[in-house]
């Protein structure tokens, strides 16, 4: 089924849009949320939170990309339910990829003195546009998916370390960018 139809679905109240969402995006949201999770029952519950968001905002709201849409729900609902069980033990998982960017992307109260987030965002999606398409998938993949290394170094047929040190060079590319943007890091 099209994701047009999906939102139609929703849209209409139909309870079929939560199965045909789950049928063709199951596997990226369980994807998504066990990449930051580390556990699969969290990122079950997660997952059906994510439908029942999506339920609960279309409408009024009209995605324009479904797997876009889902994903920065999920990705949200991962990252604030991380959060929280770290708030009672600490453990790794989401916490490596935060503390990979975080000498390249400016800590959030800097961000509100120096510029508001939706510039922030501007300014990294324009960096990623100016980049070639595998470097710009695997930025996503790693940063915004999740994906592990390994994973990732196996699908590009390279080794871990030398994928490591290409995504150093992407964060070191990142970084200057927004410090040339103006972007106190």
């Amino acid at each position: 089924m099209e994701d047009v139809q999906i939102i139609d679905l929703y849209w209409r109240r139909d309870e079929e849009a939560i199965r045909a969402t789950d049928a063709k995006y199951g596997s990226f949201c369980h994807r998504l949320a066990m990449n930051i999770l580390h556990s699969f029952q969290d990122s079950e519950e997660c997952v059906s939170d994510t439908y029942g968001r999506c339920w609960d905002t279309m409408p009024p709201r009209r995605p324009g990309s479904l797997r876009a849409y889902l994903g920065t729900i999920i990705r949200n609902l991962s990252i604030s339910r991380y959060r929280a069980a770290r708030a009672q033990k600490r453990f790794g998982g989401a916490e490596v990829l935060l503390s990979e960017l975080q000498d390249c992307v400016p800590a959030p109260e800097n961000v509100q003195r120096t510029v508001e987030a939706a510039e922030l965002g501007g300014l990294i999606s324009g960096w990623l546009e100016g980049l070639d398409r595998e470097d710009r998938a695997l930025f996503l993949r790693r940063y915004w998916n999740g994906d592990p290394v390994k994973d990732l170094a196996g699908e590009l047929g390279v080794r871990p370390n030398a994928l490591t040190k290409r995504l150093l060079r992407l964060r070191e590319g990142l970084r200057v960018h927004l410090e040339r943007e103006g972007v106190a890091v």
